[in-house]
């Protein structure tokens, strides 16, 4: 009878390991929505550069008692591009946005603001990517909803659509109101 080597047993135990994963992830309860180790804490320090000709945000502004989107974002970014809309509309209702632009060049974001309309109250750079780092964006674009103290209600991962602002954003913001 021939022995069965442990190395055989490897690749159908390392299947069965991506398998039960994946089975978790479907059965989450908002299987399409990433978890936040952020939701519920203050929001992390924000270390942003002024982008030319525009109003710079900072912490206090985080805390200043209105509730607020933070949408990180990059001229590059394609869904970023599918996104706006839904932001400018959002904009144009009255919510306030606050924009961080994530490790892109101020040239290209300002000339994508240009073309497609600029929906953000004010605007900080995170060339490096250590703020976004801090508030554990995975990667753009990526919206926050933040109470007036400062504190992450909820997190959003991919472009903000109608769907998504109708099911999960308008109900956090009138839950934070």
């Amino acid at each position: 009878m021939a022995r069965i080597s442990p190395l055989m047993l490897a690749p159908p135990a390392i299947f069965a390991a991506f398998v039960a994963l994946a089975a978790v992830g479907m059965f989450r309860e908002d299987p399409e929505s990433l978890p936040s180790a952020r939701a519920g804490q203050p929001a992390p320090p924000l270390v942003l550069t002024e982008m030319p000709g525009r109003p710079l945000f900072d912490d206090a502004t985080l805390r200043d008692g209105q509730v607020k989107l933070v949408n990180y974002w990059a001229s590059w970014c394609a869904p970023c591009r599918i996104e706006h809309p839904a932001l400018t509309r959002l904009a144009a209702d009255g919510v306030q946005i606050y924009g961080i632009n994530y490790k892109d060049a101020p040239a290209k974001a300002l000339a994508f603001l240009s073309e497609l309309g600029d929906p953000f109250i004010a605007l900080g750079a995170d060339a490096e990517g250590r703020t976004a780092l801090d508030w554990g964006v995975y990667g753009v674009p990526e919206t926050y909803v933040i109470d007036g103290d400062g504190t992450i209600l909820l997190r959003h991962a991919g472009p903000l659509t109608e769907r998504i602002i109708k099911t999960v954003i308008e109900p956090a913001l009138a839950q934070a109101e």
